[in-house]
């Protein structure tokens, strides 16, 4: 079995209709283990709130969204063990401290983040030790 990471803008998908929703969806049918920073359900949870914020979700859908994502197949890692990490390649990608949480642990765990985020991908890219490390999650092949 593999370990992969993943991040919010995938494990979304799993639960709503987006692009990309098919590759994420697949994800769920490989006999992978699933990974992340324990920010991923915050942020899982704060795109569906964003949903019932602007109509898109009732009050009702996004309650169950959010009970069923207790039970999502992602282990956790605690943000804070990452954060060192996280601050450096912040800096050195320009990108978010959130996002690259993610792709500390990924890096730590010498594996690839799968991921929706093409800002992430592009930041990373610039960097051949964080480029190895990231993956769109329509490019992602088992």
């Amino acid at each position: 079995m593999s370990v992969f990471v993943v991040d919010a803008s995938v494990v979304i998908k799993w639960f709503l209709p987006e692009i990309h929703a098919d590759a994420a969806r697949r994800l769920l049918h490989e006999s992978h283990q699933y990974l992340a920073p324990d920010l991923l359900f915050p942020e899982v949870g704060n795109a569906v709130w964003k949903r019932v914020r602007r109509g898109e979700l009732k009050p009702d859908e996004g309650r169950r969204l959010m009970s069923d994502l207790a039970d999502v197949a992602v282990e956790t890692i605690a943000t804070r063990d990452l954060m060192d990490d996280a601050w450096a390649i912040a800096i050195a990608a320009e990108h978010t401290v959130y996002d690259s949480t993610y792709l500390a642990l990924a890096v730590r765990l010498d594996t690839q983040l799968i991921t929706a985020d093409k800002r992430l991908v592009r930041s990373a890219s610039i960097h051949p030790a964080l480029a190895e490390h990231v993956c769109m999650v329509d490019e992602f092949a088992s």
